[in-house]
């Protein structure tokens, strides 16, 4: 390179996340494969309200060996001011899927105790259901489950949903609440019929979908969530601005895998976009 070649500008710095704290207060078996940690304490008091039902922290659980910490992130499936709560402190609920010793998140929360002391980063957010939509197409996981239940809750009587989720098993379906009215399908992993996407484009084969463009969050399975997101796009007309999709996890990729390669997801949902255009 030229010593005379310009330079390119540098890029905005690197945003200081300060970590809060907080304590467990309480720890529920809600389905076999679904622990709910209750985290209370006055910095969750100072921290307001983000207006999303997908409002996610980043816990920190660990250290990486090159010293960064290991973080995971979960919705805030619920919270609760301090002159609701028996404690008198405000609470936050985080809902961590546990499949046995496998990963870091759902191990913390089956040995979690009331009293433990929980470092996190955040709240972040980027998604509510939209009110003035036509209908809603909530797509996701077991992962993606406490964010569906939350936007199930936040719809206003008279809105119309379809839901699609997927767990282990029937002894890990919930009772989703909603004054909306609501069509819901379970799919249990590993069954035939062809997962997530298989059910979606099944419930749309059979004219079971409503018409016009949803507003849609797709949630869970890298290669499940690019895979039907290219589907709604094309199929059922759904511009970006009314789709939320994220792959919270890869088949095969542990999570520090899975978060160096998702800009390469991104990259290739980009130009997933651009076909549909060009």
């Amino acid at each position: 390179m030229s010593d005379t070649q310009p330079q390119a500008p540098a890029g905005p710095p690197a945003r200081k996340r300060t970590p809060r704290h907080a304590t467990v207060s309480a720890v529920r078996r809600v389905t076999p494969h679904l622990v709910r940690v209750t985290i209370a304490g006055p910095e969750l008091a100072a921290v307001a309200p983000t207006g999303h039902t997908d409002t996610y922290v980043k816990l920190v659980l660990g250290e990486l060996a090159d010293g960064r910490p290991l973080l995971r992130a979960y919705t805030v499936r619920a919270r609760r001011d301090a002159g609701d709560t028996v404690s008198g402190e405000a609470e936050w609920d985080l809902d961590v899927v546990v499949h046995g010793d496998e990963g870091v998140g759902g191990p913390w929360a089956t040995r979690a105790q009331p009293g433990d002391p929980v470092t996190f980063l955040g709240p972040g957010a980027g998604y509510a259901p939209d009110p003035e939509a036509p209908w809603h197409l909530l797509v996701g996981d077991d992962a993606a489950l406490p964010a569906i239940a939350a936007a199930l809750e936040a719809l206003p009587a008279g809105a119309v949903a379809h839901v699609v989720v997927e767990v282990p098993g029937p002894e890990d379906e919930l009772p989703l609440d909603s004054a909306a009215h609501v069509t819901l399908t379970w799919v249990h992993r590993d069954r035939a019929g062809g997962g997530l996407a298989g059910a979606v484009r099944a419930a749309h084969a059979a004219g079971e979908l409503p018409a016009g463009a949803p507003h849609v969050f797709l949630h869970g399975e890298a290669g499940m969530v690019r895979d039907l997101r290219r589907w709604v796009r094309a199929e059922l007309a759904v511009p970006r601005e009314l789709l939320s999709a994220s792959g919270y996890w890869r088949r095969g990729s542990d999570d520090e895998d899975w978060r160096a390669r998702k800009g390469e997801w991104k990259a290739a949902v980009e130009q997933d976009d651009a076909a549909l255009v060009g």
